[in-house]
């Protein structure tokens, strides 16, 4: 073998070996894009799941302050939902410490201790996330949370109570000679995120 025969197979050699570090580098950044996927997927997930949480808590909150009779309410036989979110945390309808809810917790979704509150009549009847994300999770829920269904955005998941006020409230919508909220109010679920969300209840005729 000549030298010019031996230089071009030590070139083709270097070359081989260039392309296959090229293509290690391609794999490897291809299982770490994999890897990156996968753990964000996850944690959405973890997300998800503290979110289901927190917004039972929420409801169970609103469910036990709608519950209590207390004062003149007690007497009438009558429920009330409450005004604000700090209602939850102290019940100010008796003398003593009455708490509903230990905290207002920070939505996982955004970071923040903000939500969106659904009222009717002024008062607060569930709660929800401010995120416009879309949920991971889009079936196979929990009793209480089937209306989670398919949905394209956290801020859907609302947390009401009873856990199917919503479908009511669309279920008197449709009856007008039964329904007690407003025709106007035509969807409860807000279509961009708010703070307050409001679905009016006019004075009975």
């Amino acid at each position: 073998m000549t030298a010019f025969n031996r230089i071009g197979c030590r070139n083709g050699e270097k070359g081989f070996a260039y392309i296959w570090a090229l293509l290690l580098v391609a794999f490897m950044g291809i299982g770490l894009s994999l890897e990156a996927e996968v753990y964000v997927t996850s944690a959405q997930r973890d997300k998800e799941k503290e979110l289901l949480a927190i917004g039972h808590q929420f409801r169970y909150a609103i469910g036990r302050y709608y519950e209590s009779q207390v004062g003149g309410f007690q007497a009438a036989g009558k429920h009330d939902y409450p005004n604000s979110l700090e209602d939850l945390l102290k019940d100010n309808r008796t003398p003593d410490i009455n708490r509903h809810l230990r905290k207002v917790f920070i939505d996982p979704m955004t970071g923040k201790a903000e939500w969106g509150l659904l009222r009717i009549g002024g008062k607060i009847v569930g709660v929800h996330s401010l995120s416009d994300k879309r949920p991971i999770k889009q079936g196979n829920f929990e009793a209480d949370d089937m209306s989670f269904n398919s949905k394209e955005k956290y801020s859907e998941w609302v947390f009401t109570y009873p856990s199917d006020l919503l479908l009511r409230v669309e279920s008197s919508m449709a009856s007008p000679l039964t329904s007690s909220l407003a025709p106007s109010a035509v969807s409860p679920v807000p279509t961009q995120p708010a703070v307050n969300q409001s679905v009016n209840q006019p004075k009975n005729p």
